[in-house]
């Protein structure tokens, strides 16, 4: 769980520090992409999707880039088709990344993040070579409030099927298999817990440290990547700082 918590935690910190209005709109627009391509791109029948696209609106997103999610999942896009790839590489210092990809022209992704990792003291690798390093977890995170007793949750998730909860400062983050993910999530709602993030992660085994050097040249590296149109998400096991 330890790996876990730090990567969460330089997520938070990340986040705090550069969280441009595209690169939200880009987290929002995946897992409205997500829920669509699951449940379907009606979200009167679509719980999921009903809940990523209230979140999307209460961030201001345009009604526009919501409805290209939604038509990017199911197929109703101009006739355009949609791959999603998993790139895996090294970046400075050999911190193994794991980037997600939504894109309809898959040449111009390669050669991009080939690039981006190239600029930045890393290397794009074959699949599978740093894949076995992470672990994909359910991630279901709850802020902290008066309202909840740590006990009680704790309860409730591992009831539900949850493999564990962690304490942080923000708030619990409750872990659960992917198997597992979805049950543990609506029972949890249907106790009146509100959910502020819920997704299907890349947790790291282990985590690498980097010299200042090193550090600046993966943060430019994370930069270069997030401000790709193409790219939905980033998972690495950078050691915290």
């Amino acid at each position: 769980m330890s790996g876990h918590s730090k990567w969460k935690t330089i997520q938070h910190k990340k986040n705090a520090k550069d969280a441009k209005r595209g690169k939200i709109f880009m987290k929002l627009a995946k897992d409205i992409f997500l829920a669509a391509k699951t449940g379907g791109g009606d979200p009167e029948m679509n719980a999921s999707l009903r809940l990523a696209v209230e979140k999307a609106k209460a961030a201001n997103m345009p009604n526009d880039n919501i409805s290209r999610a939604i038509k990017k999942a199911t197929g109703n896009l101009d006739g355009v088709t949609y791959e999603e790839i998993t790139y895996e590489g090294y970046g400075p210092g050999g911190v193994a990344v794991i980037v997600e990809v939504l894109t309809d022209n898959k040449n111009r992704s390669a050669s991009e993040i080939r690039h981006a990792f190239s600029k930045n003291g890393g290397n794009l690798g074959e699949t599978g070579c740093v894949g076995f390093m992470f672990e994909k977890k359910g991630v279901i995170t709850i802020l902290a409030s008066e309202d909840i007793d740590e006990e009680e949750l704790m309860l409730d998730a591992i009831d539900a099927g949850a493999d564990e909860l962690e304490t942080e400062e923000e708030g619990f983050v409750i872990l659960t298999s992917p198997e597992a993910f979805s049950d543990v999530k609506n029972a949890l709602q249907e106790k009146g817990y509100a959910i502020e993030e819920a997704e299907i992660s890349n947790i790291p085994q282990t985590t690498t440290s980097l010299s200042n050097e090193d550090q600046a040249k993966m943060n430019r590296l994370i930069d270069m990547l997030e401000d790709n149109d193409d790219v939905q998400d980033i998972y690495h096991n950078l050691e915290e700082e």
